[in-house]
C-alpha cells in the first residue's frame, strides 16, 4: 500500500493533474505577452532578437547595461533545448520582425534536458532555425556552444568533446553557407577544455565577466551580419 501512494504522487508530481501532453512543452506562452506589446521596427531600425536558454535569459539579468537602449530583444528560457526553441521560434523570432537573429543553443540538448539527443540531431535543429530565418530575409548570427567540462545538474556527462563537435559542425555549416559565426567557446575555454573558473561559479553560466567578455565579441557579429547582402 505504501508504495501504491508513493507511486500515486510520483504521478501527480510529473503528470500533473491535467493531460501531461496538453501541457505548454515549448513555453510558448511565456513571450506572448511581451510579443504582442510589441511594435514593428520603425524603418531604419535594425532589431536584433536573442534566441537561447538560460545562458541567453541569464545575460539581461546579469548585464541589463549590454540590453538598454539598443534594440536588442532577449527570448531566452533557463532549461530549454533546441526542439524547444524550434517551436517557438517563429513566434518569439520571425513575428518580432528583427533585422538578424543571434542564436545560442545546444547545451542543455548535450545534457540531455528532453531526452537523448546525437550531435547531429542538435545541429540539425540549428541548421533549421537558420534556415527559417534566411527564408524570412532575418540576417543569422551563429554562436559557438560555451564550454563545459560538467554539469552540476547531471554530473559524469563528460560534454567536453562534445560541445567540440557540436561547434566544428556548426562553423563548417556557417561558413558553407556564408553565416556568420560567433565563437565564444576560443575566448573562455581553459586548458581542460572547460569554462575558465573566473567567467562561472558552475562551470556552464558565465557571471558578468563571462558576459562582458561576450559582448564585444556578439556585436562584431552582429555588425558583421547587418552588413551582408
Amino acid at each position: 500500500m505504501k508504495n501504491l501512494k508513493l507511486i500515486l504522487v510520483v504521478l501527480v508530481i510529473v503528470f500533473g493533474s491535467e493531460n501531461y501532453y496538453a501541457q505548454d512543452w515549448a513555453n510558448l506562452k511565456r513571450f506572448q505577452d511581451e510579443n504582442a506589446q510589441l511594435s514593428i521596427p520603425n524603418s531604419g531600425q535594425q532589431r536584433i532578437v536573442f534566441m537561447g536558454n538560460s545562458i541567453t535569459e541569464g545575460w539581461i539579468k546579469s548585464r541589463p547595461g549590454f540590453f538598454e537602449g539598443k534594440p536588442y530583444i532577449n527570448r531566452g528560457i533557463g532549461g530549454q533545448t533546441t526542439p524547444q526553441m524550434l517551436l517557438r521560434f517563429r513566434q518569439d523570432v520571425i513575428d518580432l520582425k528583427p533585422s538578424a537573429v543571434v542564436i545560442l543553443a545546444g547545451i542543455n540538448d548535450i545534457a540531455g534536458n528532453t531526452g537523448p539527443s546525437t550531435i547531429e540531431m542538435i545541429k540539425d535543429n540549428l541548421v533549421s532555425m537558420a534556415e527559417l530565418a534566411m527564408t524570412n530575409n532575418i540576417k543569422v548570427v551563429l554562436c559557438s556552444v560555451l564550454p563545459a567540462k560538467d554539469f552540476p545538474w547531471r554530473p559524469g556527462l563528460e560534454p567536453a568533446e562534445k560541445v567540440i563537435k557540436l561547434n566544428t559542425l556548426l562553423q563548417s555549416y556557417a561558413e558553407e553557407h556564408h553565416l556568420v559565426y560567433v565563437d565564444y567557446f576560443s575566448a573562455m575555454v581553459d586548458g581542460s577544455n572547460g569554462l575558465r573558473e573566473d567567467l562561472g561559479s558552475d562551470g556552464v553560466h558565465p557571471n558578468a565577466l563571462g558576459y562582458s567578455i561576450m559582448e564585444p565579441i556578439v556585436e562584431e557579429g552582429i555588425a558583421k551580419a547587418l552588413k551582408q547582402n
